[in-house]
């Protein structure tokens, strides 16, 4: 499942490196990311000035999950991983307690991002390393020719759908635009 972040404020308890992996990870979504630590890396700090998220340098509150959609914990703290994953639950907050896949309702994939493709590997929690290993062999295999043909892709739906037509026939030319040999003629065309 991908989710539409953009403008859903997305609450990350902690500011070291694990939770700057998951705030770089939430950045290009669009979502309105608050962190709530003591401390913060290098990094969140530079963030938190530049305004590209909002850092609030103290303990969490559990009034910190209000009007949150989404919650990632990510502190050195189990005691505190619990009191966050039960208040979200409460709450009806999506939540992630970071290498604690029983308190999870989402997990972070390993991602392949090339424009609008993304291509996304689960272990379900079992096996981040897996997970990233997998993900190199992907961009390898995925280069980054797969933006210009997905943008191509795009404008192409783009055009089906503006004309009158059968479903099933858009349907059907939409397959055909997408197949290797649709690919393979576009990449001939890059030459």
């Amino acid at each position: 499942m991908f989710l539409k972040l953009t403008g859903r404020r997305c609450l990350v308890v902690g500011a070291g490196k694990i939770a700057e992996e998951k705030i770089e990870g939430l950045l290009s979504t669009g979502a309105e990311i608050r962190v709530v630590a003591p401390l913060a890396t290098l990094r969140i700090a530079a963030l938190a000035r530049e305004k590209r998220i909002s850092w609030q340098a103290r303990k969490f509150k559990t009034g910190d999950l209000k009007n949150s959609f989404l919650a990632v914990a990510a502190t050195s703290s189990p005691a505190l991983h619990e009191t966050i994953y039960r208040e979200a639950q409460r709450r009806g907050v999506l939540c992630n307690v970071v290498d604690d896949p029983p308190h999870c309702d989402f997990y972070y994939g390993s991602v392949v991002r090339r424009g609008a493709l993304q291509i996304a590997i689960s272990t379900a929690g079992h096996s981040p390393s897996l997970a990233q290993r997998l993900r190199k062999i992907l961009e390898e295999q995925f280069g980054s020719e797969y933006e210009d043909w997905i943008e191509t892709l795009r404008q192409a739906r783009e055009k089906l759908f503006a004309q009158k037509m059968n479903a099933e026939e858009r349907k059907r030319l939409l397959h055909i635009l997408a197949s290797e040999e649709m690919f393979e003629e576009f990449m001939r065309g890059r030459k």
